[in-house]
């Protein structure tokens, strides 16, 4: 009796075992049977999905007949940052111009990138251009020039042109015509600095035929001791600029009439300012820098002398009355006036002339012809002339096509700058400096590509500590670190 009971307990244990697998066998094929239901429908979605996106790409063609494809990364980073140079847009407004481009044109980017990374993109570029620089064989000329102070630093930046640029434009030349083959921070400028940076530099990037500048003393004193070291003597071009401000500061600046003038413009400027007459205004003069752009005083001024020189009382509250009333003393400066005007023009007739057709047997004659037209003792007939004299005998010596002479694209080229290093309340020169070879040349998907391939983050981290050990920014963060320690150490 118990060997059966045994059995019957074995058998009833066989069947519950063999329910229970039964049962857990049905689940499977159940849920095998879904999810390959699920499969098979996703499966379906994703071929329809893709035969849409293979009509949205027959259908949207660009004007140049190729189908706009950026998905790639590389060609994405190429996008963004040629939104930001050539755009002049903000790097926060780039993902969101992206992202509106992509919802709207079905660009098929699944992706957008966070602005910091189109920033430091942007920083690889530069310095990838920086790393780019070597030796051509073809003569090329230095434009040099220091920025303003930013903060405690000042960048000195030297731009490659060729010597038939400007010939081959046919007009004054522009930033695409450039290249940047020199960057040097300091917070120390002086001449013995300036000639190792060039040397530096000059080292990389090849010997110039000749080197433009302005009358700078710091950099005068470096280019002469850099040059004093160099085996064959390098021309050096004044730019033509700053030549003329500081002719027209000789000529004028302790003149009592010119004195007289100013003051006379600078009070009546502010009396009209608010008012309706605000159209008759005088230029605004700058505080730094203000023979170089004192021609446009010298154009207002010849203009409105013509109102004053009504004969005979003018009726109250008229236009001539008020003016008059702005500008008392007017009148009696009028023989200083037009020689003020008279000179300042045919300055700024030499300057468009040079500027954009160079300097060559053509234009030395007729911007020697106009000196002529100044007066005898005219300060800036006699630099005019002479800087004609030295700089056609470079001319000659360098090249038969027209020589730049000007250094005004290294001031345009630090102007973009500017504007994009101001946007920062606490501006300090930092790695945002190498923004500066970006914005030279012309910015093609090949060159950003390759660029950024040979310049990795590490890169810009090592770059960042030989060229600029501290910021402001850093500073301030330090500073209060330290605070903050001794309060808790004090605690």
């Amino acid at each position: 009796m118990p060997q059966i009971s045994k059995l019957i307990r074995s058998r009833d244990d066989w069947k519950a075992k063999a329910v229970e697998r039964y049962n857990e066998l049905r689940e499977y094929r159940k849920t095998k049977k879904r999810y390959e239901e699920k499969i098979a429908k996703q499966k379906k979605q994703i071929h329809e999905l893709e035969q849409i996106i293979e009509d949205n790409k027959k259908s949207i063609m660009p004007t140049t007949g190729k189908i706009i494809d950026i998905r790639q990364t590389q060609e994405t980073r190429s996008l963004c940052i040629m939104i930001a140079f050539q755009s002049i847009v903000s790097y926060r407004s780039i993902p969101k111009i992206i992202s509106l481009f992509n919802i709207e044109r079905s660009l098929g980017l699944n992706w957008v990138p966070h602005f910091t990374s189109i920033i430091n993109w942007s920083l690889r570029l530069g310095l990838g251009l920086l790393k780019q620089v070597i030796a051509i064989p073809t003569p090329w000329l230095a434009i040099i020039d220091h920025s303003i102070d930013i903060g405690t630093k000042k960048v000195l930046v030297v731009l490659r042109v060729n010597l038939t640029a400007l010939s081959m434009r046919g007009s004054a030349i522009h930033l695409n015509d450039c290249e940047c083959v020199g960057l040097k921070i300091r917070d120390v400028v002086n001449g013995e600095n300036v000639a190792k940076d060039l040397q530096d530099i000059f080292n990389k990037a090849g010997i110039p035929a000749a080197i433009i500048k302005d009358d700078d003393a710091t950099l005068g004193k470096g280019v002469r001791l850099w040059s004093s070291a160099q085996v064959k003597e390098i021309p050096v071009i004044k730019d033509i600029s700053h030549s003329m401000a500081i002719a027209l500061k000789n000529e004028f600046e302790d003149n009592s009439f010119y004195k007289k003038f100013i003051d006379i413009a600078t009070k009546g400027a502010n009396l009209l300012r608010q008012t309706d007459m605000a159209f008759l205004i005088p230029p605004k003069l700058r505080s730094k820098g203000r023979f170089i752009s004192i021609s446009k005083l010298g154009k207002w001024a010849d203009k409105i002398l013509p109102v004053f020189s009504v004969k005979g009382r003018s009726k109250k509250d008229s236009l001539l009355d008020k003016l008059r009333t702005a500008f008392p003393g007017f009148i009696k400066l009028k023989s200083f006036i037009k020689r003020f005007a008279s000179t300042t023009q045919i300055v700024a007739q030499v300057m468009e002339i040079l500027k954009n057709k160079g300097l060559d047997k053509t234009t030395y004659d007729c911007c020697y012809e106009l000196s002529q037209a100044l007066p005898k003792n005219s300060k800036v007939k006699k630099d005019l002339q002479k800087w004609l004299t030295q700089h056609f005998d470079i001319q000659k010596k360098l090249t038969k096509l027209p020589l730049l002479v000007s250094s005004d694209i290294i001031e345009s080229l630090f102007g973009n700058f500017k504007h994009i290093i101001e946007r920062n309340p606490q501006a300090d020169m930092n790695r945002t400096t190498l923004l500066i070879p970006a914005l030279c040349g012309h910015l093609d998907k090949e060159i950003i590509t390759q660029a950024i391939n040979q310049t990795c983050h590490n890169d810009l981290k090592v770059w960042d500590k030989e060229n600029i050990p501290y910021t402001l920014r850093k500073k301030r963060q330090l500073f209060f670190d330290l605070i903050k320690s001794q309060k808790a150490v004090n605690a």
